[in-house]
């Protein structure tokens, strides 16, 4: 008989698996149909999903749970913060004359996808915006971002940690810092739910985006916080949905499962201890064991589940389905910009150069991940390792004989 091939998952910021407590609590979700809008009985246990979900999540993140707005994950709701205090200060017609001349807008250069090119969309339309940059250790430029923020700012929008190397940004400085020039401050935490503790309330930012599958939960429902009184426009216009912040009929299925793992959120602090200690144990086994391989952003403050690793002499696309093969499913960077050819521009703008940054590897661990796959993780990659570099070797000699 063949021996069944296990597999061993090592890209937890991609996705996570869904939550077993989820899947148990799938079946009778389904049951709950009816439309959470109507007023006869089909309504009446939808609705009741929805507001427990909602109290849940307010309740383990610090905040009222009319501040919550379910979407369908992390890109709507970074898009519906940017375009939405954009049009608000466009189309309002009560907006004061001072907030309708903001009209600058900043982030990190490392920011998500759903928030670079969405502010590329803001500038073509009119606004003025400025990328902050960040250095080769991710650590981003306060002076760069204190000497262009002005009263002419409306929104700040920067990541609370960074979804290829983990590294967490100042956030709660910035936010205050962005308040007192009378900017609002966004931050998209789609990577820190689940990896860290967070209270929203300390954090001091006026919106977050959240998406449920980084988080053990299923695809296609996320949510935003947004701030009692920080005022923005709806992406999605249909029935008055969540206050009117978000149309169209509510995903009933994938909020009932958000508030289940809400309750988990309380593991969360130690869970993070644990993956700290897991990620700590493999990165020293692969600096040690492996030959000019480097950690990036190593010295930052990052997501304990989290490395960015550049490894000399091996493709990372190659290291990536050598231990595909092999059962390991790692990363190379982001995953919604696999199939591109190009490097990570997250690398690229901490200041890699192209060879490194197509050198590179991402690991993320999770809540499931044991010492024993980490330990044989490391076996597999040195193997991998040591034979694409004994390939590049002979590819080198060759061509010295040409």
């Amino acid at each position: 008989m063949i021996p069944t091939k296990v597999f061993h998952y090592f890209d937890h910021n991609a996705t996570t698996p869904v939550c077993a407590e989820v899947i148990a609590a799938l079946p009778e979700l389904a049951q709950s149909w009816g439309n959470p809008s109507s007023i006869h009985w089909g309504g009446r246990s939808p609705k009741n999903i929805l507001r427990d979900a909602r109290k849940n999540l307010a309740d383990a993140l610090g905040v009222s749970p009319l501040e919550i707005v379910f979407t369908s994950g992390g890109s709507e709701a970074n898009n519906t913060v940017l375009k939405g205090v954009f049009d608000y200060r466009q189309t309002a017609p009560f907006v004061s004359a001072e907030q309708a001349g903001r009209t600058h807008f900043m982030c990190s250069e490392v920011e998500h996808p759903s928030v670079i090119k969405t502010m590329q969309h803001l500038k073509a339309l009119g606004a003025r915006v400025d990328f902050i940059p960040v250095n080769r250790q991710g650590e981003i430029d306060m002076e760069f971002y204190k000497a262009h923020l002005s009263h002419e700012t409306a929104l700040v929008s920067v990541m609370l940690a960074n979804n290829e190397t983990g590294t967490l940004f100042p956030v709660k400085e910035m936010a205050r810092i962005a308040h007192e020039k009378g900017a609002l401050f966004h931050t998209d935490a789609v990577q820190a739910f689940g990896k860290i503790p967070l209270n929203l309330q300390d954090l001091g930012v006026d919106f977050a985006s959240f998406s449920g599958h980084k988080f053990y939960s299923v695809k296609g429902s996320g949510f935003l916080y947004s701030r009692k009184g920080s005022y923005l426009s709806s992406l999605i216009h249909g029935g008055g949905q969540e206050r009117h912040r978000r149309g169209g009929t509510e995903n009933t299925l994938g909020i009932g499962a958000l508030g289940v793992m809400a309750k988990r959120l309380a593991l969360v602090a130690d869970k993070a201890k644990q993956l700290e200690i897991l990620r700590d144990h493999m990165e020293s086994r692969i600096l040690s064991e492996i030959s000019e391989v480097t950690l990036t952003a190593g010295e930052n403050l990052r997501l304990p589940n989290t490395s960015s690793l550049v490894v000399k002499g091996a493709d990372g696309e190659t290291m990536l389905m050598s231990l595909d093969i092999m059962g390991y499913a790692v990363s190379t960077g982001a995953a919604c910009s696999s199939g591109n050819p190009e490097p990570s521009p997250v690398l690229l703008a901490m200041g890699l150069s192209r060879a490194e940054a197509q050198n590179s590897l991402r690991l993320s661990l999770g809540w499931d991940t044991t010492r024993e796959e980490v330990d044989g993780f490391v076996e597999a990659l040195k193997t991998v390792v040591a034979r694409l570099r004994s390939i590049n070797n002979e590819e080198e000699g060759d061509s010295c004989h040409v």
